[in-house]
């Protein structure tokens, strides 16, 4: 937050002597005065509603600025709201959700950090290009702000190219232009005793790795199964299948914010509207019945959708353990080899 901010500022101190209520911002309806002052509006929105925990709707207020406040004052305000957003950022707990309506209606620090940058970089650009300057982000910055927000966009030849395409920016060889957009927070569900938290594309390459994912494990985590589909979510994401409400879950243990195990799907749907399912447990997680819960969590919420038909599981035919937690959850043997054994749950 801190470098997009600094990289905002640095660039548009060439133009502060100009009218900017005067430039249009780029594409944008608004001018780059207008543009500017809503960069630090939302930067201190965001910091305000993760502060304030707040769990509906934005914290009720508005960044007005003094009457007579120039553009170094505004760039002055954009320094001190995105410093405002990076300290709570550093100082809120990463089980922490907080209002924000695209597309789930929460988001982490994490997802909070990325649109705070995300709304740095894409607006310097609209204003540098409204002011005809040079502007050109980090490439490292584009990258973290399209793992996170934009799992469902294919990676392309350079981050910032690909972000200004999927944002309507710009063009990309071989791929449509984009006319409308949204960014994707990660999908978290509640179950009883756990939470099942959506796996950003960044966190599943930590994971394939052998890095924690930025999780904190329960001892004998993560197991080999979660490091295994953190490698499928990441093969799926860098050919542009990915879609992140088919995701791999971690299993957050409530009462203590440890990670337990994961689950999740095997793809998305196919025409008949079935998709597969999978989990795994760390060793000293496994006979407390967190895999059942996290299953009848999983299975609710997919079986709402209008996608999803059937649920498949396919388990080992000598996984005694795994086939009784299937069974629990409501699925049904459908059909048995001499090595798997397969269940459904239909809607």
């Amino acid at each position: 937050m801190i470098e997009a901010v600094a990289g905002c500022t640095a660039v548009l101190r060439a133009a502060v002597d100009r009218d900017w209520t005067a430039v249009p911002a780029g594409r944008l309806e608004w001018d780059c005065h207008a543009t500017a002052v809503h960069v630090a509006d939302d930067l201190v929105a965001y910091a305000a509603n993760l502060a304030g925990r707040a769990q509906d709707a934005y914290v009720p207020f508005e960044l007005t600025l003094d009457e007579g406040t120039d553009n170094a004052g505004l760039l002055h305000v954009i320094e001190t709201t995105g410093a405002l957003l990076a300290a709570t950022v550093r100082t809120t707990s990463p089980g922490v959700r907080a209002f924000h309506p695209y597309p789930f209606r929460s988001a982490d620090r994490v997802g909070f950090a990325a649109m705070g940058v995300a709304e740095v970089l894409l607006h310097t650009h609209d204003m540098a290009e409204g002011l005809r300057i040079p502007y050109e982000p980090p490439a490292d910055l584009a990258q973290s702000v399209l793992a996170c927000l934009f799992p469902h966009v294919q990676p392309g030849p350079a981050p910032w190219p690909t972000l200004l395409w999927a944002t309507g920016r710009g063009e990309l060889p071989g791929r449509a232009p984009v006319t409308e957009w949204r960014w994707h927070n990660n999908l978290v569900l509640a179950a009883e005793r756990l939470t099942l938290t959506g796996l950003r594309p960044a966190a599943a390459h930590d994971l394939r790795v052998g890095g924690d994912g930025g999780f904190d494990w329960v001892e004998g985590g993560p197991y080999e199964g979660t490091r295994d589909a953190a490698g499928l979510l990441l093969k799926s994401y860098e050919s542009g299948a990915h879609r992140p409400e088919f995701n791999v879950f971690v299993l957050v243990r409530t009462e203590d914010g440890r990670a337990v195990g994961a689950m999740g799907f095997h793809g998305v749907p196919d025409e008949d509207g079935c998709v597969e399912i999978g989990y795994d447990l760390a060793e000293t997680a496994r006979g407390q019945g967190y895999a059942t819960e996290a299953l009848r969590a999983l299975s609710r919420w997919a079986l709402a959708r209008d996608d999803v038909r059937t649920l498949l599981a396919k388990i080992d035919l000598d996984n005694a353990p795994s086939r009784a937690v299937v069974t629990r959850a409501g699925f049904q043997q459908v059909s048995a080899d001499d090595k798997l054994v397969a269940y459904e749950l239909r809607r």
